[in-house]
C-alpha cells in the first residue's frame, strides 16, 4: 500500500476554483489513478484534508501507486510525496502507544414501525461524536489511553482524545441535489490491543462516507 500526500494550491484561487465541494476532491483523488481508470478496475482510496500550520494537505492512502502527475494537479508543485506503507503495517504491535488523527462521519442508522431499511443520521453534539469513537474502538482493534491535557493551569483534564475540528462540507450529487456531511476530526493517544483488526481499522478505514474524505486514521508511534 502506499500513502501519499501533497500541499492543496490553496493560495492560487484559479487554480483551485473546481475545489468547491467533496466530490470535486473525490473527483480529483480518482484521477490521480490513471491506470485503474484504463483497466476499469477501481480500488477503493481512502483520504482526507489536513490544516496544518497555515496549509491545507491531500493524503491519500491506496493500494496502487497513484500517478505524481495527476496527484499535484490541484497542489503545489514540488509538494507531493508517496511512500510505502507496508513496510510501516508490519511493524505494529500489540500495546503499542500511538498518536492518531482520524477525520470520520460519525453517524447512527435509526429505523421507524414499518420501515424495513434505517435512515442515516449524523452525530451533533460533541458528546454523542466521542462516544462514537470509543463504542468503536475495541472492535477496530485499538482502547484509547487517558492523557493529561492542561486547558487552565490550576485545572488540568484527563481525556483520551480531543476533538480537534468540525464541520459541515458540502457534496454535490447529481441533478443539482446537495447535501452537507458531518466531518469531524479527532486526535490522541491510543493502544493497539489486536494488531489485524487494527491494520484493517488503519487500511479499510473507520465509518462511512469514505469516498469523500472520512475515515482515514492515520498513527505515529509514540517514542
Amino acid at each position: 500500500m502506499y500513502l501519499s500526500r501533497v500541499e492543496v494550491d490553496s493560495r492560487n484561487r484559479q487554480k483551485i476554483k473546481d475545489l468547491t465541494h467533496l466530490g470535486a476532491y473525490h473527483n480529483w483523488v480518482e484521477q490521480s489513478f490513471p491506470k485503474e481508470i484504463a483497466q476499469k478496475e477501481r480500488h477503493r482510496h481512502l483520504w482526507r484534508l489536513d490544516n496544518l500550520g497555515g496549509k491545507q494537505y491531500l493524503l491519500v492512502l491506496s493500494e496502487e501507486k497513484p500517478d505524481i502527475q495527476k496527484l499535484v494537479t490541484y497542489g503545489v508543485t514540488g509538494t507531493a510525496m508517496i511512500k510505502t506503507y507496508d513496510s510501516f503495517l508490519d511493524k505494529i504491535q500489540t500495546g503499542q502507544i500511538m498518536q492518531f488523527r482520524l477525520t470520520a462521519n460519525p453517524s447512527r442508522k435509526i429505523s421507524r414501525p414499518g420501515q424495513k431499511q434505517g435512515r442515516v443520521v449524523p452525530h451533533i453534539t460533541v458528546d454523542q461524536q466521542r462516544n462514537w469513537l470509543i463504542e468503536r474502538a475495541a472492535a477496530s482493534g485499538f482502547e484509547l489511553v487517558q492523557q493529561e491535557i492542561v486547558d487552565e493551569p490550576e485545572a488540568p483534564v484527563s481525556r483520551a482524545f480531543d476533538i480537534v475540528a468540525r464541520d459541515w462540507p458540502v457534496l454535490h450529487h447529481k441533478k443539482e441535489h446537495s447535501v452537507r456531511l458531518s466531518r469531524v476530526t479527532f486526535e490522541g493517544l491510543l493502544r493497539v490491543t489486536d494488531v489485524e483488526a487494527f491494520k484493517t481499522t488503519l487500511t479499510q478505514g473507520l465509518g462511512r462516507e469514505k469516498a469523500f474524505g472520512m475515515g482515514l486514521m492515520t498513527v505515529i508511534p509514540e517514542r
